[in-house]
């Protein structure tokens, strides 16, 4: 098969479409031949030399994948050849197949075609487990989401919506902040010109957010502490600003407050399977249904998988950007 491979650490041009041995699913895993894959900033980590795969990993990068099951591994039981799927992935999904463990595999929703499936596992997977598992998002809370109009921003809006959240976005642009609000937030941060802890402040009459989903890490640590509510959740799940920062403990304290910080990617199998277990029971129904929807923003030729993470790096995307293999 063909995938793509890293041979040296560095740009986009770093990612190079080579010939490599088919993967062969083991105990518990069926093997996926590959419709489309997504770009996550992880990936991108991992082409700048930054992100290792966890051990017995994928070398290539890739944290999701829809496609066709085309092989069973020995004690699969509830799945067949010829299944359509959508998969959370600890790497390959930058590939044309992939051996997935099957507790990691989800059906394609009703009404969501096979490629755009792809756009899914890993942020519903980071949303749910974050904010309703972990954080524990009631209806009537107000969730603040920075990256709104990320993959992850465009799945928060639309999960906290579905359950009863008021929903505040931060976004660079008044384009993206428009398609936020299309969405369904009903706070629109434009984090440019607008201080979001006086805007969450403003808009909630000075109780702040009670959860915070944030992507930044340290550049924002200090603020999201000032923005959360009394008994407020901040739950970080990226460190695009920083990895070190200052914390104010006397006023998480005060706050009765509490900070998590999670990534997905490292996660044990069981505890991958259990989140996957409670997106399909809580998330798919809302999918079938037709109440939330992956926002795709492109579909680039995964050969041409340097030219999507060039859009990414440079955030000129509303949602996820698409590797295709066909």
């Amino acid at each position: 098969m063909h995938a793509i491979t890293i041979p040296e650490p560095g740009g986009p041009e770093a990612l190079v479409w080579s010939e490599v041995p088919d993967p062969v699913p083991g105990e518990g895993e069926v093997l996926v031949e590959v419709a489309a894959s997504a770009v996550n900033r992880a990936d991108i980590l991992q082409r700048q030399g930054f992100y290792n795969p966890p051990p017995g990993a994928s070398p290539y990068p890739g944290l999701e994948c829809s496609g066709r099951i085309v092989a069973l591994g020995t004690g699969v039981s509830g799945w067949s050849v010829g299944d359509e799927v959508c998969a959370l992935l600890a790497g390959g999904g930058y590939a044309e197949k992939v051996a997935v463990p099957a507790g990691q595999l989800l059906p394609v929703p009703k009404g969501v075609g096979l490629t755009q499936a792809a756009a899914l596992p890993e942020v519903v997977c980071t949303v749910w487990s974050n904010v309703f598992m972990i954080s524990h998002l009631r209806p009537g809370e107000t969730l603040l989401v920075h990256g709104g109009s990320s993959g992850i921003g465009t799945m928060a809006i639309q999960l906290a919506k579905a359950v009863g959240a008021k929903v505040a976005v931060t976004a660079g642009t008044q384009g993206k902040l428009d398609r936020c609000a299309e969405l369904g937030a009903d706070i629109l941060v434009n984090y440019r010109e607008q201080d979001f802890v006086e805007e969450i402040k403003k808009a909630t009459d000075g109780a702040g957010a009670d959860v915070i989903l944030d992507n930044m890490g340290a550049k924002y640590l200090d603020r999201n502490v000032q923005a959360l509510a009394v008994n407020g959740r901040l739950a970080i799940i990226g460190m695009q600003g920083g990895i070190k920062g200052e914390l104010n403990i006397a006023a998480l304290m005060n706050k009765r407050a509490a900070i998590s910080a999670t990534s997905l990617r490292a996660r044990p199998i069981e505890e991958k399977t259990a989140i996957v277990a409670a997106v399909r029971e809580h998330v798919w129904p809302l999918l079938d249904a037709g109440h939330i929807r992956p926002v795709v923003d492109r579909e680039v030729p995964i050969s041409d998988a340097a030219a999507a993470h060039r859009v990414v790096e440079e955030s000129g995307h509303i949602g996820k950007v698409l590797l295709v293999t066909a």
